[in-house]
Order: structure tokens, then sequence, then C-alpha cells
């Protein structure tokens, strides 16, 4: 995966397209999409965030409008992710969303009978299990990266093997490997073994896939009836032999939407088209212009009772525009 900016426009916007921004801040990348009112995506961008997610961005948003300029008008914009509550207000989001409910959204809106998403980003992984297009269901890992796609491109690049042909060469291995997989310690310590003893790289590397869903569905998974259709999204979804592993683990068809990689965007994007259309009114999106502001955001700790909560405020031109981290919403509820 390179540290680059991808943008892919479907089609360029005839006249002003009415269209929602869905975005999704990520601890590795940064998604933005567009869809239209018919729920396409008619550009998407993968974005590094290189710790400085609100800078990436602002680069998004001009990179937008330099490709569609007054060709489209943003009717809604939605954002997600971990860093999803700072860049709501440089945005003027009209709704912030968490990852489950925004990776259910677009998953269902592709495969409406998906009953289980399977999806792995960067530096975490969730299960959420559907039914009738409702989350019934989920977990999270954000403890351990085995399995993540930052944990992939490390033996990737220590086995010496492009990480675009990762899951590639996985599927070519001869014989099975097992690869201890609980631990990315453990994993790459087995990794190492089973070289001095001889085996191949495709073989070492689809025992690692094999052993890295073996993780996952047993602690995320675990307690839980795993149903199809399965859905798999995420930028792990990339990679062949993970896909292979699932497929061997659940004994179904693992679907990978096309727009795997920014499927929480998508999701954001949607609810936010549907959120305006249920109240009716206008979007709060700031405009491409006001996304080029300096917002300082600062912190303090709490001290009106025993839970000496950290409040972060954020401050545009000396005005405070937004706090959050208050439990009792004593400092969220006080900003108009």
């Amino acid at each position: 995966m390179q540290n680059s900016i991808k943008a892919v426009s479907q089609h360029k916007a005839s006249g002003a397209a009415e269209v929602s921004l869905g975005v999704d801040v990520g601890s590795v990348s940064i998604n933005i999409v567009l869809v239209d009112q018919q729920n396409n995506v008619i550009s998407s961008q993968y974005l590094r965030g290189n710790g400085q997610p609100l800078d990436s961005v602002k680069k998004g948003l001009a990179n937008l409008n330099r490709e569609f300029g007054d060709g489209i008008v943003i009717k809604g914009v939605g954002v997600t992710g971990s860093g999803r509550q700072l860049t709501g207000v440089l945005l003027g989001a009209d709704i912030v969303k968490n990852e489950i409910t925004a990776h259910a959204k677009a998953a269902v809106s592709i495969v409406p009978e998906a009953r289980t998403i399977f999806e792995i980003g960067g530096q975490d992984s969730k299960i959420i299990l559907l039914k009738e297009g409702m989350v019934v269901d989920f977990a999270m890992n954000t403890v351990c990266a085995a399995g993540t796609g930052s944990f992939l491109e490390h033996q990737a690049e220590r086995l010496g093997v492009p990480i675009e042909e990762f899951g590639e060469l996985a599927l070519t291995a001869s014989r099975n490997v097992r690869i201890a997989g609980r631990c990315t310690v453990f994993a790459e310590s087995d990794m190492i073994s089973k070289q001095q003893y001889g085996f191949s790289k495709p073989e070492i590397i689809n025992g690692l896939c094999e052993a890295l869903v073996r993780n996952y569905i047993n602690n995320l998974g675990r307690g839980k009836k795993l149903e199809p259709p399965f859905v798999f999204q995420g930028g792990v979804a990339a990679n062949k032999g993970i896909r292979h592993a699932f497929e061997k683990e659940v004994g179904y068809e693992v679907v990978i939407p096309e727009y795997y990689n920014v499927m929480g965007a998508i999701g954001a994007a949607i609810l936010a088209k549907e959120h305006i259309a249920a109240r009716g009114g206008k979007t709060n999106f700031r405009g491409f212009d006001g996304a080029a502001d300096s917002f300082s955001p600062t912190s303090f700790n709490c001290e009106s009772c025993d839970n000496y909560c950290e409040v972060i405020k954020v401050d545009l031109n000396n005005k405070t525009v937004a706090m959050w981290g208050d439990r009792c919403g004593k400092w969220t509820n006080s900003v108009v």
C-alpha cells in the first residue's frame, strides 16, 4: 500500500449534480467519497493520514473542488472514523456516526441481504452481525495488531514480497503450513522458524493468512452465530489469501464490494443523505473554502465531579465551536 493519494472519478458531473460527501478518518488512512442520489459512488479517494488527518482531509477536499468545481452541489456531509469529531467540526458535518453504523449502512446498500460483515483496516478489525439490515451485534479489536493491514505490510516487507502480490502468492502454496497467529510476536517468530525449516514463501504466507483468520474468528466471532451472506471490507479485503482463508473457515463465498476500502465513507455519505431528507433542511457544510480555516484544539480536565473527564475544546477565530469528552454533557451542550 503506497503512501500516496489515489483519486478515482467514475464520471464527471453534468450540470450541478446533487451529491453527498462522506469522510472516514481512520488511524492510518483518510477516505473521502461522493455519492449521488441513487447511492452510486462518483468519486473516491484514499489518502494516508501521516499523523496529520486534518491536512489530508483538506487535501482531499481540494482535489474534489479541482475535479468537479461548480459541477456538484453538496447536499449533505457525513463523517465517521476515530477522528470523526474534529473532522465533523472542520467540515460542518450534518451527521457524525461511529464506524459500526457507517460500515453496516454501506454493506446493506450493496448487499441488502448481508448478515455478517468482516472488516479489517490498517490498525483494527471489526465483525458486525446484521438482521434485516439492522446491526444486532458487533465486536471490535483495537488492541492486537495481528491480521491488520499494518502487520501484513510489515511481514510482506520482511519477506521481500510486494504487498500487492502477497495474497496472490498465498494461493500458489502446494503444502499447508500451520503458523501461530494469536499474537504478532508469536506469528513472526513462527514464520522465521518455518523459513529456517525450508518451507517456501508461498507456503508460509498461506499459513499466515489462515492463522490470522482463525485468530479473527476465535476472538471477534466467539460465541456469535456467523451466517451468510458474508461481506468482507476494509483495506485488507484486497488480500486474496485472506479472502480465501475466510471462505475456507466459514464454508461460504465471501463477497468483496467494489469499493471495499472506502466503505465507511460510503456509509457516512448515505447516512448524511438520509438525514437531510428526513429533516427536510439544508446542509451545514462549510464549503470548500471553509475547510481552509485553522482550528485550535485544546483539552482540560473537568473537576465538577469524580469522573474528572478530559474535555476537548476546539476554537475557531477565538470562538469555541465544539466541545466533547464529558460524560454528563455539561460542556458539550454549552456550545451553541
